[in-house]
């Protein structure tokens, strides 16, 4: 599909038939734009927008999803978007743009690891309550208030400052959701733990299919970016979801060593490793033998 890409600011500042006051960064209201925004476009930059209409039909890697008043969602450069429109229905919102130049070599580039929803699918947007959603405006109003101030040796300081101040804020609101998502995080182990169970049961085709279970793999299961996956793992078990994957993949091999009448070879392959090497290196470091030491103490 042939899409728009934006250059640069001054591309993007067309959009909204307004001036460019800094060449890495820009604030709009999204009922300033020109229609063309929304036909499929990669902005080139990292972007930050709170929908404050439900105006339209946004479409990402084949997924079309309506959001409702006071959403946010995050972009990156390179992923292409675009809006099926009501007609009857003005946009409304904000939108922060910002080059990747920005953030290399500064402050806000040493924190950005922090901001990982930016890889978030667009199903897993921030849905903000109606204070949250004035702490956002305000953020915004903000940045935008420094971009067309007169320019002196503290502004490019102070922009960063504004705009690290709404990505944090962004990842406290993130944190209060999902706490409110998670508050039956049970149901969401024991999901993931009879996911794995079954993945790693006898006679399972997954491993031969797949290989060995992957975060990759539970979380579209889930339905989720790996990385919202794996920060819900992260918060409800306090290890990461690769951790928690291999731990279970230890416990089904222990359990599969435990039959004389398997080889090594059989149980690295019902686990999905390609090789029996790949799973005794893996099992040593996991838990300090190897496969036939671990079986010899059993015995």
């Amino acid at each position: 599909m042939s899409h728009i890409t934006v250059q640069n600011i001054d591309q993007y500042n067309a959009y909204f038939h307004q001036p460019t006051t800094h060449p890495l960064v820009s604030v709009a209201q999204l009922d300033d734009a020109d229609l063309t925004l929304f036909e499929p476009t990669d902005f080139g930059m990292y972007c930050v927008v709170l929908m404050d209409m439900d105006f339209g039909e946004l479409v990402k890697n084949d997924t079309r999803i309506h959001y409702r008043p006071g959403t946010m969602f995050t972009l990156k450069p390179g992923e292409v978007v675009s809006m099926n429109l009501e007609p009857s229905v003005k946009p409304k919102g904000w939108m922060l743009v910002f080059h990747p130049q920005l953030i290399t070599n500064t402050g806000l580039g040493r924190d950005f690891y922090m901001f990982n929803y930016f890889d978030n699918h667009v199903s897993e947007a921030l849905d903000l309550t109606e204070s949250e959603r004035n702490v956002m405006i305000n953020c915004y109003t903000n940045i935008n208030a420094e971009l067309h101030a007169p320019d002196d040796e503290l502004t490019s300081h102070m922009i960063r400052l504004g705009i690290g101040q709404l990505l944090s804020y962004c990842k406290r609101f993130y944190e209060r959701q999902f706490d409110m998502k998670n508050q039956k995080s049970s149901d969401f182990i024991r999901r993931l733990d009879t996911l794995l169970d079954n993945y790693l049961a006898p006679g399972s085709p997954l491993p031969q299919q797949y290989g060995q279970p992957s975060v990759a793999w539970c979380s579209e299961q889930f339905h989720l970016s790996s990385n919202y996956f794996g920060d819900v793992v992260k918060r409800e078990l306090h290890i990461t979801a690769q951790e928690y994957i291999h731990n279970k993949t230890i416990e089904r091999a222990k359990s599969l060593l435990a039959n004389p009448q398997l080889s090594i070879n059989d149980v690295a392959e019902a686990l999905g490793f390609g090789y029996a090497n790949h799973f005794t290196r893996f099992f040593h470091k996991k838990t300090g033998q190897s496969p036939t030491q671990f079986r010899k103490e059993r015995r």
